[in-house]
């Protein structure tokens, strides 16, 4: 049990069904993890199959591009808390972080921020597209906007947490944000080894696997 209350047990697949989504539920109440993190629209059902646990139900925002405008990104927000989401991982406007448009990735963060009311906002800037600036910039305006965690990757896209990032995002944001590190973390030691540099939540589709010991092929 040392390492289940940092995982977000994670469906995102398109695919999934609603079996599964129970079935994702049943396990993360089993347990003992965090959050459930799936697509907005199964977050009503999640909340209704964790009414009486401490699992809570997180959903993604703008994903898993992160190119939606703001006020979309917010409407989702404002929709996926209402339909009983605790905790939003939304993706940051990556296109705009490139450019060095800092003033509409901080407006963007914002507005996610301010409609998830105090709740928890995850902030994905999908490491693997980032250069080393890029990243600190990205953790910079997270504090900024005050995010609750920045986070590593969306899992879609062409890599996933490392080591390295996780660390340089920690010591970017410091105590001013949490750190979850999601996508490719695919064994114990490699969950040990992002805990050891400051993640403090590991999203991964595998997480009974990782917590068992196991070895996984695949994440997310």
């Amino acid at each position: 049990m040392k390492y289940n209350q940092l995982i977000d047990h994670t469906i995102l697949k398109p695919d999934a069904k609603k079996e599964q989504i129970i079935q994702l539920c049943k396990e993360a109440n089993d347990y003992s993890f965090a959050s459930v993190c799936v697509n907005p629209f199964w977050v009503k059902l999640c909340a209704k199959e964790l009414e009486n646990s401490s699992v809570k139900v997180c959903t993604v925002i703008g994903f898993p591009l992160g190119a939606s405008t703001k006020e979309v990104k917010a409407f989702e927000t404002e929709n996926a808390i209402s339909n009983g989401a605790d905790e939003i991982d939304m993706v940051i406007n990556i296109g705009a972080l490139k450019d060095g448009d800092d003033q509409t990735v901080l407006a963007d963060i914002e507005a996610v921020v301010k409609a998830a009311k105090g709740n928890c906002v995850k902030v994905i800037l999908e490491t693997c597209l980032l250069t080393k600036e890029e990243i600190k910039k990205a953790c910079e305006l997270c504090v900024q906007a005050k995010a609750t965690f920045v986070k590593t990757s969306t899992g879609f896209s062409t890599g996933g947490a490392t080591v390295e990032d996780v660390k340089l995002m920690k010591d970017t944001v410091q105590d001013h944000c949490e750190v979850k590190a999601s996508g490719g973390v695919r064994s114990f030691e490699e969950m040990e080894a992002v805990i050891a540099v400051g993640a403090t939540r590991i999203g991964t589709s595998s997480g009974i696997s990782l917590v068992s010991g196991k070895k996984v092929e695949k994440d997310y």
